[in-house]
């Protein structure tokens, strides 16, 4: 039980580090014809991107139930071969969730720049990053 509560926590503690509101692209409005529309584009562009990768929290999450049971089965077999299969269970489960809370954390905020940056660029706008 306690180990459950310490994966929740550490899994909402990486779902907040790795939020994708605040990243703000940078926009060259230099001859840009359409330099007025950024702010409207950019607002447009992150609701999009907000739902083309699925959201970091939501992700975060997934990847952290999916990473704490295959690493809860691959714990309790490597715990079973040393006798104390639920320790090896405890301890395979906390760092696969980690991990795949993490990794998929991650890779959902880097769909969510990708997805910005490609609906900024479609829009005619020079992203620099």
């Amino acid at each position: 039980m306690y180990t459950r509560k310490w994966m929740l926590a550490v899994a909402v503690i990486i779902a907040g580090c790795a939020t994708m509101g605040g990243y703000q692209p940078t926009v060259d409005p230099y001859n840009d014809p359409d330099a007025a529309r950024i702010p409207s584009d950019e607002a447009e562009c992150r609701e999009l991107a907000l739902h083309a990768s699925g959201g970091t929290a939501r992700q975060t999450a997934i990847g952290g139930a999916v990473g704490g049971l295959l690493g809860a089965a691959a714990g309790a077999a490597i715990g079973a071969a040393s006798g104390a299969p639920g320790a090896g269970a405890a301890i395979g489960g906390a760092s696969g969730g980690l991990g795949g809370g993490a990794y998929e954390g991650f890779s959902a905020e880097a769909k969510f720049k990708h997805a910005f940056q490609t609906c900024m660029r479609d829009r005619g706008h020079h992203v620099l990053d």
